[in-house]
């Protein structure tokens, strides 16, 4: 087994939690189940990633950017398979080394908070195809429903005669928050291309700006203090500069370990620097 170690400082807020519980041998809260996508797009310029700022209220990770993602609603694990098209959840439980009815959750889970978050839906009227266009009044409204939870997703996907296109998914990391977080969310991450036809839209919310960047772009302006995230979507996006195409990241998909990477705190001097240790994919 391969080993990977990165070392970032934490800011002061996470610096601060860490402290307050090493020194305090505090339990740790058990970590609930979560979904993100990396939804891509192709440009002259290589791929884009879309990401989302989220508002400085939140619980958790405010002022921070990353991709559409939540938590697992306790209605997802009862996503019928009838209404899905590609892999089944028998092969999703194997890919993401996880219970059926946890994997069931997490692939709707991804679906329905990218639908969400961005106004992008990976459904379809057949196996073989995906709704063209999500905007428009009776879309929002709905849209705005399932952020309430007013309506559950299966219900949405039946009502419009849809099937959920668990093959435009690819998973691709799993990471798990650090212990000494007050909140902590064991999050699978996935990556999807933008459906053609389809476009993102700010839907406000939970987030107060979004934004179409290049991995390295993305990445270059946390160096510059511009933009703040925490390190799984730092590590994930350094790992999709890598890739010239959506194609070739979509393509290296299968191929990798989803392991958990849990970082730690650990305290040099007056600094906390959190340490991630893995399984290299």
């Amino acid at each position: 087994m391969t080993v990977s170690r990165k070392t970032r400082k934490l800011p002061p807020e996470l610096a601060r939690h860490a402290r307050e519980f090493l020194a305090g041998g505090k339990t740790p809260v058990p970590p609930r189940l979560a979904a993100t996508v990396m939804l891509l797009r192709d440009t002259p310029r290589g791929p884009e990633v879309y990401l989302l700022r989220r508002t400085l209220g939140m619980a958790f990770a405010g002022g921070m950017y990353a991709y559409p993602g939540g938590g697992v609603d306790p209605r997802d694990t009862g996503q019928p398979e009838q209404s899905w098209a590609g892999p089944d959840t028998a092969w999703w439980a194997a890919r993401l080394d996880c219970a059926e009815s946890a994997a069931r959750g997490l692939v709707c889970a991804a679906v329905r908070e990218t639908f969400e978050e961005s106004g992008v839906l990976l459904a379809g009227p057949t196996p073989n195809t995906v709704v063209p266009d999500t905007t428009g009044e009776d879309w929002e409204a709905d849209r705005a429903a399932l952020v309430a939870r007013e309506l559950a997703f299966r219900d949405f996907l039946d009502r419009r005669g849809l099937v959920l296109r668990t093959d435009l998914l690819g998973a691709w990391a799993r990471w798990i928050t650090p212990e000494f977080e007050p909140r902590r969310y064991d999050t699978y991450f996935f990556v999807a291309a933008l459906p053609e036809g389809q476009r993102t839209r700010h839907v406000a919310g939970e987030a107060d700006a979004v934004v179409w960047l290049r991995p390295a772009d993305a990445l270059a302006r946390v160096a510059a203090g511009e933009m703040s995230m925490l390190p799984p979507t730092a590590v994930t996006l350094e790992e999709l500069s890598a890739y010239p195409t959506v194609a070739d990241v979509l393509a290296a998909a299968p191929g990798r370990k989803i392991t958990p990477v849990v970082p730690r705190a650990t305290v040099t001097g007056d600094e906390v620097w959190l340490e991630i240790l893995g399984e290299a994919p």
